[in-house]
This record gives C-alpha cells, sequence and structure tokens, in this order.
C-alpha cells in the first residue's frame, strides 16, 4: 500500500483563491488587506522567505510593503518603525522575519507588534489565546497543517496524535490545535525515550524537529497520517523533510511531501491571517 499524497501546492491554490476573493471584497468598501514585512541584515534564506510572502501577497490582491534594513540597525531604531506600523491603519498585519541580527532581542521585538496585527501568532497574547481556546491569530505553519487534516477530512477525535518537536512556532501550538480537536497528544523532544514506541501508537505524526529522518518506515503505524514540517538537505543537496519518505510511503495511509506539503501552506495562511486582520478591522 501506498500512502495518499497530501498536496499542500493543490490546497493552497484553493485557499489563496478564496483569499483573493474575500479581500475583492474589501477593496469593493474600499479597504486594501495591507501586510509589512520588514527584513533586517542579508540572511540569504530570509530574503527567500520574504520575497515569497511579498509575491503571495500581491498575487492574493493583498497590498504589502517590504522594509529593508541592514545589519546595523539598532533595536531602538527597529521598535520604533514596529510602533509606526502599529499606528499605520493602511497596515493589518506586520511581520518581522527572524532570524534578527544578534544584538536584537527578538523576543523583545515579537512583543511590541500589536496583537491585532500579530499574522505570524508569535506574540504571548496570540499565544494565550490558543491555550484558552479563544479568538486570536494561529502561527502559521501549525495552521497548515490542520487545514491539510481538514482537507482529507480527518476527525481527530478521540485519535492519538504525536508531535515531535517542542518549539514555540510548530510543536507547541500544534499540540493545542490537536488537543482543541479532541485528540489525545503526546509531544516527544530530545528528551524523550523511545521515541518509537510512542510514534508506534500514533493515528497522526507530526514531524518538526529540523533533522532528517526522525521518522523511519518502522516507526509508523500502518495506515497513519503523517505530516512532516521539516525543511532539510540530503546528501544530494537535494530539499528533503524530517520524514523518510520514500520508507514511510508504503507504511503511511497518508503522507505530506518535502517539497510541496507544509512549506507552502504556511506562505497561505500568512494571507489568511492578514486577511482576518483586515476584516476584523
Amino acid at each position: 500500500m501506498t500512502a495518499h499524497i497530501i498536496d499542500g501546492i493543490a490546497l493552497s491554490k484553493q485557499l489563496r483563491a478564496d483569499v483573493a476573493k474575500r479581500a475583492a471584497a474589501l477593496r469593493s468598501r474600499g479597504v486594501v488587506p495591507g501586510l509589512a514585512v520588514v527584513l533586517v541584515g542579508e540572511n540569504p534564506a530570509s530574503q527567500v522567505y520574504v520575497r515569497n510572502k511579498v509575491k503571495a501577497c500581491e498575487d492574493s490582491g493583498l497590498h504589502s510593503v517590504l522594509e529593508r534594513y541592514p545589519a546595523t540597525l539598532s533595536e531602538a531604531e527597529l521598535l520604533a518603525r514596529v510602533d509606526a506600523l502599529n499606528r499605520d491603519p493602511a497596515i493589518h498585519g506586520i511581520l518581522v522575519q527572524l532570524p534578527l541580527p544578534a544584538h536584537i532581542d527578538a523576543h523583545k521585538v515579537i512583543e511590541a507588534i500589536s496583537p491585532a496585527k500579530d499574522v505570524d501568532g508569535f506574540h504571548v497574547a496570540s499565544a494565550g489565546a490558543l491555550m484558552v481556546g479563544q479568538p486570536g491569530f494561529w502561527p502559521c505553519t501549525p495552521y497548515g497543517c490542520m487545514k491539510m487534516l481538514e482537507s482529507i477530512g480527518y476527525d481527530l477525535k478521540g485519535k492519538h496524535a504525536v508531535v515531535i518537536g517542542r518549539s514555540n512556532i510548530v510543536g507547541k501550538p500544534m499540540a493545542l490545535m490537536l488537543l482543541q480537536k479532541n485528540a489525545t497528544v503526546t509531544v516527544c523532544h530530545s528528551g524523550t525515550q523511545n521515541l518509537k514506541a510512542l510514534t508506534l501508537q500514533a493515528d497522526v505524526v507530526v514531524a518538526a524537529v529540523g533533522k532528517r529522518n526522525v521518522l523511519t518506515a518502522d516507526m509508523v503505524k500502518p495506515g497513519a497520517v503523517v505530516i512532516d514540517v521539516g525543511m532539510n538537505r540530503n546528501d544530494e543537496g537535494k530539499l528533503c523533510g524530517d520524514v523518510d519518505f520514500d520508507g514511510v510511503k508504503e507504511v503511511a495511509g497518508w503522507i505530506t511531501p518535502v517539497p510541496g506539503g507544509v512549506g507552502p501552506m504556511t506562505i497561505t495562511m500568512l494571507l489568511v491571517n492578514t486577511l482576518e486582520a483586515a476584516e476584523r478591522g
């Protein structure tokens, strides 16, 4: 049995078409959803991400502003810029691309963003809203994973979900979102003993550690859903995830590929969050 592929590119197209439709409705009322992307320094990976985010906005009828600053920008100058964007009525979402240069406290910068414009979902207020089940912005990557599960009509109620990774950006919010859908959730990490014993019990596995082959075929229950959040390079320099795709796809029921799985969904959910910020006004 070969697993069904959950195609993040196809699902993204559907969701982006909906964003474009809703954005057009807002524009007809004189509101243009606006996203400000702030890039500090010359990190090549960040430059690619930022370019993709800006292009996705424009393609979906959203207004985007890209602000680039040299790595020498001071923390005070960046905080002042964030404050100005908080007060700008044309901007509904603010995204400060991470990582920031070492002399800038990323936590302080994220906390300076108004929770009403925190479309990355990284603010403590957003994390708190997710924790207690109140409306707020969900972090884009785990939010995209939930949309992928929804797209295959998967009912999480009573299912055992194992999340490998406990980052504030993916692992922890992922666990909370799965809990909201009534899954029984186990969070595994570098201190977990006998990971395989836990993943073999899982109906759903989300791998989000940034390490190749964290999940291999002998660790997966037949028919399980496997979501691969990882972004790594193999020995040939090709993009690969945290999951041994070729092996696992022969055991799993559903699997996301890398590339073309979770990646496109992350940017799509950023557009969804920005649009919702504009709709909330």
